[in-house]
């Protein structure tokens, strides 16, 4: 069995396994022969994988959760899988971490510090509020079950009304009657054609004045200009923008109440052991002769196998 690592590092890691590894990053021209697993290097741009020959590799594993740009880019042949279980936990950390920087102002105090100025202020908590979750997968969950605990109600939204282990989840059909309610949304739904602006004008109008709205979704969930003009009334913590990377000198950087963070969810020490958990799980699998997991795009029909 033939695996493609995108560096060195993952030598070590596979070192115990019957399979014959070597090194290549997706850039540089794909090696001759086949590939049973090709690990694909962490990155949240599928673009360079348009120059694959697909149908030469069993298998693409990806290192990000998300997956849009994937399907249009991979040729006849290809299958790819997301990587479930190795960012979800860190995302919502910092969607929590986002939260309670926007709810007791640590921008502001921040910006102080920097200014060597002592200037104490009364901040909102979020204690007696509630707080949306818009976006009930992987993320959500975790999201959801660091925030119990911290006194406040959560609301949950889904595609689709239903109840479940942990009580009633709202359809994304009732978004124009719950915001009006909630004092804070949290957005942590996959990118697609539903979701894509879905935090649009429309949207943040709907909102209290002081609510706050938390992005640790993708960029293009939410119309930034709609967001531009909102902001200040809204406040507005994000790790992921439309256009990404923000620009030098967008309005965004600037805008009053809004915090930013450059797209940095699952780039934290707990990555490393969890897709290595992953990668190595799915070698184990094709070992065996299983199929693998979490496959999320597969082009074989297209390749007429």
């Amino acid at each position: 069995m033939r695996v493609s690592v995108p560096d060195e590092s993952w030598q070590d890691v596979l070192a115990d396994l019957p399979v014959d590894v070597i090194v290549w990053d997706g850039r540089a021209p794909q090696p001759e022969g086949r590939i049973d697993l090709a690990v694909w290097p962490y990155t949240l741009d599928p673009s360079d994988m348009a120059a694959v020959d697909a149908s030469r590799i069993g298998l693409i594993q990806g290192q990000s959760l998300g997956y849009d740009g994937v399907a249009s880019v991979l040729s006849a042949g290809g299958r790819y899988a997301n990587a479930v279980d190795v960012h979800e936990d860190s995302t919502a950390e910092l969607a929590v971490a986002l939260l309670l920087a926007a709810v007791r102002s640590l921008d502001v105090f921040g910006a102080q510090q920097a200014q060597g100025r002592w200037s104490k202020s009364w901040t909102t908590s979020l204690l007696d509020r509630r707080v949306m979750l818009l976006g009930v997968g992987g993320i959500g969950r975790r999201v959801a079950a660091r925030l119990d605990g911290f006194g406040c109600e959560i609301v949950r939204v889904g595609s689709r009304a239903r109840d479940d282990e942990h009580g009633h989840v709202h359809g994304t059909g009732e978004l124009a009657d719950l915001l009006p309610t909630v004092d804070a949304v949290v957005v942590a739904v996959p990118l697609t054609p539903d979701t894509e602006g879905i935090v649009d004008a429309g949207f943040l109008a709907r909102l209290r004045d002081g609510a706050i709205v938390v992005n640790v979704a993708r960029g293009r969930t939410a119309v930034t200009d709609a967001v531009l003009v909102e902001a200040g009334r809204v406040r507005y913590a994000s790790d992921v923008f439309d256009p990404e990377p923000l620009p030098e000198g967008h309005p965004l950087w600037s805008a009053p109440g809004v915090i930013i963070t450059p797209h940095i969810g699952g780039m934290t020490s707990a990555m490393a052991p969890r897709i290595q958990a992953v990668v190595r799980g799915q070698v184990e699998r094709l070992l065996a002769g299983q199929e693998p997991a979490d496959v999320v795009v597969d082009h074989r029909d297209a390749a007429g196998s």
